[in-house]
């Protein structure tokens, strides 16, 4: 662009010329909506709030845990997987009971294999004994089984402006799906980070990934380093370590000070690692945490008032029209109240961060965990939470705005 200055006074009435040939040009223009630019198509490609998916494929990687491979339904409007960076996840949406239920999962597959015509997202889920959706995942999903899932979500992943080229993963149990993703897209030259993975399992039927993790390890010309950490009493693998990942054992193999750590695995674990990296003072921006999903017991988190154990409240919902009263329990989510009442109230996450689920607290006290408050100071001004990491503390009234999917 070129710009010549005429002086503050005939740049001044330059301004006014403008204003008035933009008024003529608004003038002039047809009334009708134009169609969405480049930008707009490209963004809606990126960031899809809707995929129709097909499981094209099983496999069962331990006793409890399998892969489920998703590619575009070729029967709906999902022409091709969106993008994502290794380490994010897909919110997946099932109709259980009448009731549109969703759960956050990482994807296992690398960012480029979901590229192209035959793209594929690689999801693996880990059942739970008493878990709602997994139970309804190992009755129900089959291959050619339709599934709605979100765009790619969240902020675990490696970014070369904010992280070194040094990664050290603290993994547990199926917390090991995006150091996988991470460590394949190394493979594929798309990453330039050198990956520490410290997995930890408690018996060797229980890793995900052994034979995988071992072959990317072998190709990556020494930029992929697995170290297996086997709680049980005999540790019959070589080169393994036994226990849990402490802080020693984190300074026997990383180079702790030029490094950035990444967590991810069941909620025991956070709790635990946290510990032991507290012993190197490091600062927040080097140690990233995958969001984990709802606590399994709320009523052992720190600030939790013993006096609500095991309390029922009312909980009055407003979404769509519609107003009802259902009983919450203050051991649960009041998204979990909500979705027990077949609500369909709007989710990703379920861990206090995306703000999907952003809900007007109209009246009522609740308690929010303490690792899911996401809310903004804004938020917190107007009366709003998040229902996802939000227990009931009495009798409430919520706002909930109605889903998109």
């Amino acid at each position: 662009m070129k710009i010549s200055v005429k002086g503050s006074l005939r740049d001044l009435f330059g301004f006014i010329r403008l204003r008035s040939s933009r008024g003529k040009r608004f003038a002039a223009a047809p009334s009708k909506p134009v169609d969405p630019g480049p930008v707009n198509e490209l963004a809606a490609q990126l960031h899809p709030k809707r995929q129709n998916l097909l499981i094209s494929e099983i496999h069962d990687e331990t006793k409890s845990t399998r892969t489920f491979r998703l590619v575009p339904d070729p029967e709906s409007d999902t022409r091709q997987l969106a993008y994502f960076r290794a380490g994010q996840y897909l919110s997946l949406k099932a109709d259980i009971d009448r009731v549109r239920i969703a759960r956050p999962y990482s994807i296992s597959s690398a960012p480029r294999e979901a590229l192209g015509a035959d793209g594929f997202y690689d999801i693996t889920i880990r059942k739970i004994d008493d878990g709602f959706f997994t139970s309804h995942v190992w009755d129900n999903w089959n291959v050619g089984t339709k599934i709605v899932a979100s765009g790619p979500c969240g902020r675990f992943y490696h970014e070369p402006i904010r992280d070194g080229n040094k990664i050290v993963g603290l993994a547990g149990g199926s917390g090991v799906t995006p150091f996988c993703s991470m460590a394949r897209e190394i493979i594929y030259g798309d990453m330039n980070a050198e990956l520490l993975l410290l997995y930890g399992s408690s018996d060797k039927d229980d890793i995900v990934f052994y034979e995988q993790l071992g072959e990317l390890e072998a190709k990556s010309a020494g930029r992929i380093k697995v170290v297996h950490v086997l709680s049980c009493d005999e540790a019959p693998l070589p080169d393994c370590e036994q226990g849990f990942i402490t802080a020693d054992l984190i300074r026997k193999y990383a180079d702790v000070d030029e490094s950035t750590f990444f967590i991810c695995g069941p909620q025991a674990m956070y709790d635990f690692v946290r510990q032991e990296l507290a012993a190197f003072g490091l600062p927040p921006r080097r140690i990233r945490n995958e969001v984990y999903g709802e606590a399994r017991d709320v009523s052992n988190a720190p600030g939790f008032p013993r006096t609500a154990v095991n309390k029922s409240f009312e909980l009055t919902v407003r979404i769509g029209g519609l107003t009802m009263v259902i009983p919450a329990l203050a051991a649960e989510t009041v998204l979990v109240a909500m979705e027990r009442a077949g609500l369909a109230p709007p989710s990703e996450c379920r861990s206090g961060t995306c703000g999907v689920c952003h809900t007007l607290l109209v009246s009522g006290d609740v308690f929010v965990y303490p690792d899911g408050d996401g809310t903004r100071a804004a938020d917190r001004q107007f009366g709003f939470i998040h229902p996802c990491s939000s227990y009931p503390l009495s009798d409430l009234e919520v706002a909930v705005p109605r889903s998109g999917l």
